[in-house]
């Protein structure tokens, strides 16, 4: 299935495929905060609708995820960054996907504060 999301503003666009068979909400303190819920995908399965400038970088901590935020919204629609064996993933907000029941998706908690 191919799914659509955005920022609240829309300057930040994408597309991604893939089925989506449940979701991480990480307390870790940019997560906590931003109250994502993250369906992780390769790389490939996730395509920009709009240009890649569009969306502003943040990392911190070890600086191996780039979160991407909307400059003009402040949504964050997705992270980049990669698994453990160096593969690269994007890490979707389900919160910024269009038409889902997010009440139907189950939720794995992960402890990104002691991690």
């Amino acid at each position: 299935m191919i799914y659509q999301g955005s920022c609240h503003c829309g300057q930040v666009a994408y597309e991604v495929e893939g089925e989506i068979q449940g979701a991480l909400a990480c307390n870790c303190s940019m997560c906590q905060r931003k109250g994502s819920l993250l369906w992780f995908v390769p790389r490939a399965q996730f395509r920009l609708r709009t240009p890649e400038d569009a969306a502003a970088t943040y990392t911190f901590n070890k600086h191996v995820i780039q979160h991407r935020f909307c400059p003009t919204c402040g949504i964050h629609p997705y992270a980049e960054g990669v698994d453990p064996k160096g593969n690269p993933m994007a890490a979707i907000n389900l919160r910024c996907i269009e038409g889902i029941d997010l009440d139907a998706i189950p939720v794995q908690h992960f402890d990104g504060r002691d991690a």
